[in-house]
């Protein structure tokens, strides 16, 4: 069957654009596909739940602006199509007076980004939030949310498809080679085959491998970075209130180990981040010589490793010791024992790496022929994923010339 447009990639981000697309030309057909045999099943399914504010981006970058209108876009779908969420708050906190510079550049680039209701609060303050928190001060961000990410992205598509029944979602198809043709293109699938005349990659921790199938020459690399996270007892839950976080570190492109409370009133500790030797693996050993070889052969991984070195070697260390482990949680949270831990779930980011080794890229969405790529959208892309679709629509307006 032939499609007007062919999304490839079943995370948030492609169900976002699926949803913003057929809201915006409900007579095309559209085809969702995704190589897993469910949505959301890597990214968007591993990650901490947590609508982020844009707290931490740098003003008037896409991340900045597309976290901000992203996160009062999935509030206001979520409460319409009932996803679970709540909007709780969340405490940064300081612990050690060297933090105290970072925390208020954090605080200014908040105020900057006009994220509303945040507030510089003393120690005692903190504790009004987060009573077993033991810190010199932080930042309350009532803003900030959680929100089941699997159920946002499954009711994107489910509405999608209700606006046009020819438009499908084609779960289990792994793209393996793409052919171009004049007027459509057709998308070779370990099942079969799809023509479409558009296509929008959204492939996350695969974007880079499709976009030079689909012939765009990248000189960038998609790096996968796994976080690893524990849970709290039952009998330590109550040392939780909502979202815990440390002030970030600038040197580290990673926001820290922190707490969160999920939707199903799980508590999660983490993630840490450490350099994953298979870019779908979710297990501390798992394997894959093609993603450990194009990993370890980019210049850039080298670079990155060398600029971090003694950070990578401590988070390392820490994915292998639960006492190492507490020891960065009870920073914020002394109380905590070893007993209030239990081994927890993981995710794997991607980031596109830079040949220098650099990791703080922007969202970044480029336009190929008759394809659009969404090159890079790590963390807050979840939060963001409808703003992203929307622009992914306006985009693929003046791109591919759509009429409605």
């Amino acid at each position: 069957m032939a499609f007007d447009i062919a999304i490839i990639g079943g995370g948030i981000v492609g169900a976002a654009t699926l949803y913003k697309l057929q809201l915006k030309y409900p007579d095309l057909k559209i085809v969702l596909i995704e190589k897993m045999d469910i949505l959301a099943d890597h990214q968007t399914g591993h990650n901490s739940g947590v609508i982020h504010s844009g707290l931490y981006y740098t003003p008037g970058s896409l991340k900045a602006k597309n976290c901000i209108q992203g996160r009062h876009e999935l509030v206001a779908f979520a409460k319409e199509h009932g996803i679970p969420h709540d909007i709780c708050g969340k405490v940064v906190v300081a612990t050690d007076a060297s933090e105290l510079e970072n925390m208020e550049k954090v605080y200014k680039i908040g105020l900057e980004n006009k994220i509303e209701g945040i507030e510089w609060i003393t120690a005692e303050q903190v504790k009004e939030h987060e009573p077993f928190v033991e810190s010199i001060g932080g930042i309350w961000v009532p803003c900030t949310g959680i929100i089941d990410f699997r159920a946002a992205t499954a009711k994107m598509v489910e509405l999608a498809l209700a606006l046009q029944p020819e438009s499908k979602l084609e779960l289990g198809h792994e793209v393996l080679s793409i052919e171009k043709g004049e007027k459509t293109s057709k998308l070779i699938t370990n099942k079969g085959s799809f023509e479409a005349e558009y296509l929008v990659f959204c492939a996350g921790l695969q974007a880079d491998r499709l976009a030079r199938k689909d012939g765009v020459d990248l000189k960038e690399q998609v790096v996968g970075f796994r976080g690893d996270y524990y849970e709290l007892t039952d009998s330590a839950k109550h040392k939780i209130k909502n979202l815990i976080y440390p002030v970030p570190n600038p040197d580290f492109p990673f926001l820290g180990v922190h707490f969160t409370r999920m939707t199903d009133g799980e508590i999660e500790c983490g993630p840490n981040a450490v350099f994953t030797f298979k870019r779908e693996g979710y297990g501390k050993t798992d394997f894959s010589w093609k993603d450990t070889w194009d990993a370890l052969t980019y210049g850039g991984t080298w670079k990155l490793f060398f600029k971090n070195m003694s950070f990578g070697i401590a988070e390392y260390r820490r994915a292998f010791s639960k006492r190492l482990f507490l020891k960065t949680l009870q920073r914020m949270i002394p109380s905590l024992t070893m007993e209030d831990l239990k081994p927890g779930r993981a995710g794997v980011r991607a980031l596109l790496l830079a040949r220098d080794g650099d990791t703080r890229d922007d969202f970044r969405i480029e336009y190929h022929g008759k394809s659009i790529h969404v090159l890079n959208a790590p963390s807050p892309a979840a939060t963001a994923s409808l703003a992203i679709g929307g622009y992914i629509a306006e985009e693929a307006e003046k791109h591919f010339e759509l009429k409605k």
